[in-house]
């Protein structure tokens, strides 16, 4: 459900077929991408469009020092949404909104380390570059266990597993169904590679709404998990010896109602601007894995023998590559799209796609030149034909991709200098915490660290 563009459509909701809504959570992320947010009164959401909410915001991780801790979250009228439950007072049912919020200063300027206001600006650099929208759709791996304290796995299924195999099958449906009420539209839904693991595909749409619907999705599978007496988890490697989480993100460019990415007679479908946008993405991807695999653990899952990519090419059916050209409707202007593979789901998705979008956007406007496409598995290579085809790997580590966005004029002038100091501290901090606890005894292996710091949070 997805009524309302305008303040006075909601207005107009809430006091008709809305009347049993009481509250409403106004939501926003913070700089790591986490849900952030407070509750108010239905009453007062028409104050609160016009005047915003005012909030202390020094104890969000990101967003403000203590001197600067007024701030107004604002929200946005054409994300709202009722919550896929009912809540209970002296026996009578109520129901609860949410909407995403803007975040600005006291006087109303847009707060620079809000991550939403950088998706935003990346998109109106876009739109300067003659395109009408930055279409996404991203694949949400996720796994379900016991409880938040050990990874102890609930079934032996695999990929597609059905039946047995797939027990829970029931709440992924249950959880998808919850989302399409909400008005978030699922195409796949399914059992994944490893033990436990499952996967949720969002369709295509436009990438702010998209980021919002990442925080939406997380939120709710934890939720209907939790009233299953389970625990979900978007933590990208819990398991040793299994496939990690992933979210690889289907992506496009539209300029007035036609994908630019499509040539009709061009190999692979592949006009000019996709591959100069897919060069760029190639030619960037290190400055920017810090972003799209922002944790420790991220690095986990990034490497050989379990289907996340690790070497930089790009293929058509090469699932070992970092970017692939799906090939499920050849041919069909709407369905051409790359997909980046290397993101996790931890990661903030307004951050993510804010640089994935400048990456592929310089490499159109600097005409960088894509390398010929490897169709080959990358994994049974030799190191020798590996420096032969030039093929450059993934960051190793958190350290290394760290090094990589400290030195990238991209990822700086993205996230604007602000959050650019912030984001770096705070990881390295995370580092300096990992190290201090663990050395580099699990530099191959899921450490302990990583389950109590990650597993509850993810």
């Amino acid at each position: 459900m997805h009524c309302c563009r305008t303040p006075e459509e909601v207005l107009s909701f809430l006091e008709n077929e809305g009347s049993d809504i009481r509250f409403a959570n106004l939501l926003f992320p913070d700089i790591l991408g986490e849900l952030r947010g407070f509750d108010i009164p239905s009453y007062e959401l028409e104050r609160a469009f016009k005047e915003g909410k005012g909030f202390d915001g020094s104890s969000i991780e990101g967003l403000a020092r203590i001197e600067e801790s007024d701030l107004l979250a604002v929200p946005n009228p054409d994300t709202f949404r009722i919550l896929p439950w009912h809540y209970e007072d002296g026996g009578q049912r109520y129901r609860v909104a949410c909407l995403f919020c803007d975040i600005r200063n006291p006087h109303g300027t847009p707060h620079a380390d809000d991550t939403r206001h950088v998706l935003k600006c990346a998109m109106e650099q876009m739109r300067s570059q003659g395109f009408s929208s930055f279409m996404v759709g991203p694949e949400m791996e996720f796994f379900y266990f016991e409880n938040h304290l050990q990874p102890a796995v609930l079934d032996k299924g695999d990929y597609f597993s059905m039946g047995i195999g797939d027990p829970y099958e029931y709440l992924r449906k249950r959880t998808s169904l919850a989302l399409l009420q909400m008005g978030i539209v699922s195409e796949y839904g399914h059992h994944e590679v490893a033990p436990s693991q499952h996967e949720i595909d969002l369709r295509y749409g436009d990438a702010l709404a998209m980021a919002d619907t990442v925080m939406l999705l997380r939120y709710i599978v934890k939720e209907f998990a939790r009233r299953e007496g389970l625990y979900a988890t978007f933590m990208p490697k819990p398991l040793d010896g299994e496939n990690g989480n992933g979210m690889h993100v289907h992506q496009s460019l539209w300029k007035d109602g036609h994908n630019v990415f499509f040539g009709r007679d061009r190999q692979y479908y592949l006009s000019d601007i996709a591959q100069s946008y897919i060069a760029g993405i190639m030619h960037h991807v290190g400055d920017i894995t810090a972003v799209l695999n922002q944790w420790v653990n991220s690095y986990k899952r990034l490497v050989p023998g379990f289907e996340a990519p690790v070497y930089v090419v790009w293929g058509q059916r090469n699932r070992s590559a970092l970017v692939r050209i799906p090939e499920y409707r050849p041919g069909r202007e709407d369905a051409l799209r790359i997909e980046l593979r290397s993101p996790d789901p931890g990661c903030n998705p307004y951050l993510a796609f804010a640089l994935m979008l400048a990456a592929g956007l310089d490499g159109i406007r600097e005409r960088i030149p894509l390398h010929p496409p490897c169709e080959r598995d990358i994994y049974t290579m030799s190191p020798a034909e590996r420096e032969r085809g030039q093929v450059a790997i993934l960051p190793a580590n958190l350290e290394e991709a760290l090094a990589r966005a400290k030195q990238s004029p991209l990822v700086k002038e993205t996230l604007g200098e602000s959050l650019f100091g912030k984001f770096i501290a705070n990881k390295e901090i995370q580092i300096r915490n990992y190290r201090r606890e663990v050395g580099h005894k699990y530099d191959t292996a899921v450490s302990p660290f990583e389950i109590e710091h990650n597993l509850p949070r993810l």
